[in-house]
């Protein structure tokens, strides 16, 4: 059996998508038959996840360890965590966390070591290879500054590299790293959670929702990295639907006030902004079920067009319901427009609320898209992707 090690310097649980990508990769290893530890960080949380299950809010099976390594975490004293301050905050706690990963290793036996870190796997691989270890390098994104893209060849370095996108394994490889060792492997869905899906009807009848509105909707976070994700533009596009009411779940709570606000200055029906705050991973497929359509309108930037693999677009495509999203090249990787997916130029309001108003006139593409996706979807499993990590790993 092979044994694990994956070092996540992360809150556990978080509102973040790191998080549930975290814990059910973990799973899905172990469910691939390895034995595997998650070493997390013990930081603050927010009052809102404080003293939360990690297991529990996930709905992952206690199928792998989950140790929490000491560090200083100064950041929920910065007011607003944000500044100078906070990034000296946040320097301090990942500097803490990987001493303490570092000193644990010494006496860790594990066969892989494993991380989506470069600067962890910067300190950390070294001792693991001393110790007979393989590692494993899963990259989210190109580092922007000289020094990142240093630490990620670094961290490439004699590790099997697993990139989110066939660009980023491209851009990668252009770092001088050997493209044997590079792999696309794409998020995915706990396949379980979509397994028993609610029919419509059921959904909004226990959301409260409107029997027979034309529901579009958006899940996740409404910022990442401090960049806007389009609902901004999704409300824009709706409001040339009459009619049309917006499902919105994620956070933070004041952003989607300020979306609320958005909604009613175009003079649209408050009772068609349908907020269902911040919700349990678990609670997703509901919310989902709900919709008639599900979007992912994302501006064109480097990160969103080359290296994001959206949980939201696999969960999507798991949901029944036909999507919509941004024509990326990261989203073509995945979605075909026409087939699985209606693709829209990023930042053309006016495209998407045709995109829409074209599902909304004809349900019956809305269930052939639908279900294209579903089948498609099957492909995008953790425990899929898991299986060829290992494999990758064990070669």
């Amino acid at each position: 059996m092979t044994r694990v090690l994956y070092l996540a310097n992360v809150r556990l649980p978080t509102e973040k998508a790191h998080g549930l990508q975290i814990m059910q990769n973990c799973e899905a290893f172990a469910a691939a038959g390895a034995e595997v530890t998650l070493w997390a960080a013990r930081r603050v949380n927010t009052p809102e996840l404080r003293g939360a299950d990690a297991f529990a809010h996930y709905g992952v099976e206690r199928r792998f360890r989950l140790r929490r390594l000491p560090t200083l975490d100064l950041l929920p004293f910065v007011p607003g965590q944000t500044g100078a301050l906070a990034k000296v905050s946040f320097a301090v706690q990942m500097l803490t966390y990987i001493v303490s990963a570092w000193f644990g290793l010494l006496f860790a036996r594990a066969d892989v070591l494993y991380s989506r870190d470069a600067y962890i796997l910067l300190v950390t691989a070294p001792l693991a290879r001393l110790k007979g270890m393989r590692v494993g390098y899963e990259a989210h994104t190109r580092a922007g500054s000289r020094v990142g893209r240093w630490a990620q060849v670094q961290a490439a370095r004699g590790a099997q590299v697993f990139t989110t996108t066939a660009r980023l394994g491209e851009d990668i490889a252009a770092l001088g790293v050997d493209t044997a060792r590079i792999h696309t492997a794409h998020d995915g869905i706990r396949a379980a959670r979509f397994a028993d899906m609610p029919g419509q009807a059921a959904a909004r009848q226990a959301l409260g929702w409107p029997a027979d509105a034309f529901i579009v909707g958006y899940v996740g976070r409404l910022q990442t990295m401090a960049m806007d994700k389009g609902v901004g533009l999704l409300i824009d596009a709706l409001a040339q639907l009459p009619g049309a009411c917006l499902g919105l779940v994620g956070g933070p709570e004041a952003q989607a006030e300020a979306y609320r606000a958005r909604w009613a200055a175009l003079g649209l029906d408050p009772a068609g902004f349908l907020y269902a705050g911040q919700v349990a991973p678990d609670r997703v497929p509901l919310l989902l079920a709900a919709f008639d359509v599900c979007v992912m309108p994302l501006p064109w930037t480097e990160h969103f067009a080359y290296y994001a693999s959206a949980i939201k677009l696999f969960e999507y495509m798991a949901s029944g319901r036909a999507l919509v999203a941004s024509d990326l090249p990261s989203t073509r990787e995945v979605v075909a427009d026409g087939e699985t997916a209606l693709l829209f130029p990023p930042g053309d309001a006016a495209a998407l609320a045709a995109a829409l108003q074209h599902l909304q006139r004809d349900p019956a593409l809305r269930e052939r898209l639908a279900a294209a996706a579903a089948r498609r979807v099957a492909d995008y499993t953790w425990d899929a992707r898991a299986r060829r990590i290992l494999a990758a790993l064990a070669g």
